[in-house]
């Protein structure tokens, strides 16, 4: 079975051999000044550059990122998604074409990694009331054979304001039997890698500019990645994740399979965010982590409250921050991650304590959320966990 570390070294080892240089990946905390709580794509630290400014390691770039992401929280614990992931990616800024791109895209999957392109699928932007079809991978598909399914929003890339413009994605089918459906109709197929065209930039007043040299941004998801060419169930039937899998069911026994998952990802995550040197505040990226832990709390404890991240081996925690690289001792992430579990049992019996009072009794109102809020610092989540709801 293919190992991450395998998959790196053939996607840089690819670029690589086709001119592009090695920029080591950021933290997940982004350069004082930057607006951003955390990294969410591999792009980010490398915005200015595809703007415009001159790289110090010319215009083909390759590089592994780490990421965290929180839109997609309540979907944690499904074969895919995941809070802090890796995403493999290739930059040309404003040397080669998109077309450029896919083929090497089309030729990395399909040779270096022997994915059968009868179970792939691409998709490219359709076009909209502002801006026709992407022609240039439309044609470009057309020529290597692939089916291509035409979207809209799905293959527009772009923020409210900043760089933009189309994409087309990669799907591999995940499915038993002969591939079907599309991406849009069959949720099979996976989507793996992304290749952006960066041709504008959106202004606060929504109009569109085309960038004087046009680039290409790629994002592949690791793990994602691993998954397909493992022929695992799940990202969490991937090496980097065995550990905590095979480990968590033995210390708390009663575990259901998406709780495995959902303790794997959140205390996983929270790991690697320690490691970065945040730690829980009731504001900006502290925020984030202790929202995170009290999640893991909560499923941690939802049927046996006894349970305690004490109880976890150091060598997880080892384990993680060997892998991103991290210098921050295992038993001072360990003492903060226990740390917040007694802030957070001191919280809900506080929290209990106050609920039990008469004019609790029934169904809350807004009102009552407001006020437990301000007044006594217990979140929404936190009262409904509280209620049973």
């Amino acid at each position: 079975m293919i190992t991450t570390d395998q998959t790196v070294r053939t996607f840089l080892d690819f670029f690589r051999d086709r001119g592009h240089r090695f920029t080591p990946g950021d933290s997940l905390v982004p350069p004082p000044g930057d607006p951003v709580l955390f990294t969410t794509s591999g792009m980010h630290p490398l915005t200015p550059y595809l703007r415009g400014r001159p790289h110090p390691l010319g215009r083909r770039l390759t590089n592994l990122q780490r990421c965290l992401r929180t839109t997609d929280l309540d979907e944690v614990g499904d074969d895919t998604h995941l809070t802090v992931f890796e995403m493999l990616g290739s930059w040309s800024l404003g040397d080669y074409d998109g077309s450029r791109s896919l083929r090497w895209g089309l030729e990395l999957l399909r040779d270096g990694f022997g994915i059968d392109p009868g179970r792939m699928h691409v998709t490219v932007f359709g076009g909209d009331d502002e801006v026709g079809p992407d022609h240039e991978s439309w044609d470009t598909w057309g020529e290597l054979g692939l089916p291509v399914e035409p979207t809209t929003r799905e293959n527009w890339w772009s923020g409210p304001t900043g760089l933009c413009g189309p994409d087309s994605e990669f799907f591999v089918w995940t499915g038993a039997g002969t591939p079907c459906g599309t991406p849009t109709t069959d949720d099979r197929w996976l989507e793996v890698w992304n290749h952006v065209m960066m041709r504008y930039v959106r202004h606060s007043d929504g109009s569109l500019e085309p960038l004087e040299r046009p680039g290409v941004d790629t994002g592949l998801g690791l793990e994602r990645l691993v998954r397909v060419l493992g022929h695992s169930d799940s990202v969490y039937g991937i090496d980097l994740f065995r550990p905590w899998v095979r480990t968590l069911p033995r210390l708390w026994d009663t575990l259901d399979e998406r709780s495995v998952r959902v303790l794997s990802d959140h205390v996983r995550s929270s790991i690697v965010i320690l490691g970065d040197g945040v730690v829980p505040s009731p504001t900006r990226r502290g925020h984030i982590l202790r929202r995170l832990l009290r999640r893991t709390l909560t499923t941690l404890w939802r049927d046996d409250p006894t349970r305690t991240l004490s109880d976890l081996p150091v060598e997880l925690i080892d384990h993680t921050l060997d892998h991103f690289g991290q210098s921050m001792r295992p038993d001072d992430v360990r003492t903060l991650l226990l740390n917040e579990e007694r802030g957070f049992e001191l919280l809900l019996r506080r929290g209990r304590k106050v609920l039990s009072r008469g004019r609790f009794g029934g169904s809350l109102t807004e009102d009552d959320y407001r006020y437990l809020h301000d007044t006594h610092g217990l979140p929404r989540e936190l009262v409904t966990y509280l209620n049973g709801e």
